[in-house]
């Protein structure tokens, strides 16, 4: 049997629909898919489209009707594509599906229609009350992120020791990696204190976990600004980077078309693309697929893994 994944359209605004429509037939071939959209909404989106409705597009109800509004950010969008992704979350948790994949949200949207989360794992963490782990990549390089969607400003004061210890840890057991370059905060990895002390945290944290494991799974702090050049990327597969953009400006620099997002640290399996709504081009251009495919082919080796 194929396995059952559950995938949560998104901003319906946006691409996601459209890639939906379009790699449906691709990745029935591995998958059985079950789209989180109701069949008004569904038709409402390909009319827009122009694309046909596959025979087998099995969807699963979600209520709520709108006129779409190609490229809009809306309230409306907003809320529909949260309960798209709630509508996933019950199938998974219900064990009615196997994994969850997930197209992207809006996050402006999201907070016009009221909702107190700041994306997909702001959300998982707090239903499943657990602190998920945000990872994306692809099987080049994969980067985990130990602050994610919070003001610069409040990252320093987030390193916490302790903290950062159960991040690796967790990071760890969860990938199973046997090499993990954790990058240093501050320009130059602080250069000793000359340009920052929050490194000293960092090794703390690095010394602990290494000593929880018995092994020197965790080395660091390394210099930001060649973590990612290719002689260093030669080595690590798997990285911790401490803020957002740290990590995501050159990963989508070197794999932006095939990267994934991974959500770790939970009891259901949850991929996502690496990219956002392209409100520009929804409805008017032929999205691209791959990272969406990788999602899903990424979402079936976790379930295999897992069984």
């Amino acid at each position: 049997m194929k396995p059952k994944i559950a995938i949560s359209i998104g901003d319906i605004n946006g691409i996601g629909i459209a890639i939906a429509l379009e790699a449906h037939l691709s990745i029935s071939e591995y998958c059985q898919p079950i789209y989180c959209i109701s069949d008004t909404m569904l038709h409402q989106a390909a009319t827009l489209l122009r694309l046909a409705i596959p025979d087998d597009f099995v969807t699963a109800d979600v209520k709520g009707y709108f006129d779409i509004e190609p490229g809009v950010v809306s309230r409306a969008s907003g809320q529909y594509s949260y309960g798209s992704f709630m509508k996933a979350i019950t199938l998974a948790h219900d064990r009615e599906v196997d994994a969850i994949t997930t197209m992207p949200i809006h996050k402006e949207a999201w907070s016009m229609a009221g909702l107190d989360y700041v994306g997909h794992t702001d959300l998982l963490r707090k239903y499943f009350k657990k602190e998920a782990i945000m990872m994306l990549g692809c099987e080049k390089l994969y980067v985990a992120l130990f602050t994610e969607h919070i003001p610069l400003a409040k990252v320093p004061q987030s390193i916490e020791e302790t903290t950062l210890t159960r991040f690796l840890l967790d990071f760890q057991r969860e990938t199973g990696a046997k090499k993990i370059a954790v990058l240093g905060l501050n320009p130059h990895a602080g250069d000793n204190g000359v340009l920052g002390d929050e490194e000293k945290i960092i090794t703390k944290a690095i010394e602990n976990a290494n000593a929880s494991l018995s092994l020197s799974i965790f080395n660091g702090p390394i210099v930001p600004d060649i973590a990612f050049t290719p002689a260093f990327r030669d080595k690590y597969t798997y990285m911790v980077a401490m803020y957002h953009d740290q990590g995501l400006a050159p990963l989508k620099a070197l794999y932006f078309d095939e990267s994934i997002n991974v959500s770790l640290n939970l009891p259901i399996i949850r991929t996502s693309v690496d990219h956002g709504t392209a409100f520009d081009i929804a409805y008017k251009e032929k999205p691209k697929q791959l990272s969406y495919l990788n999602a899903i082919k990424a979402a079936v080796t976790f379930t295999t893994l897992s069984v």
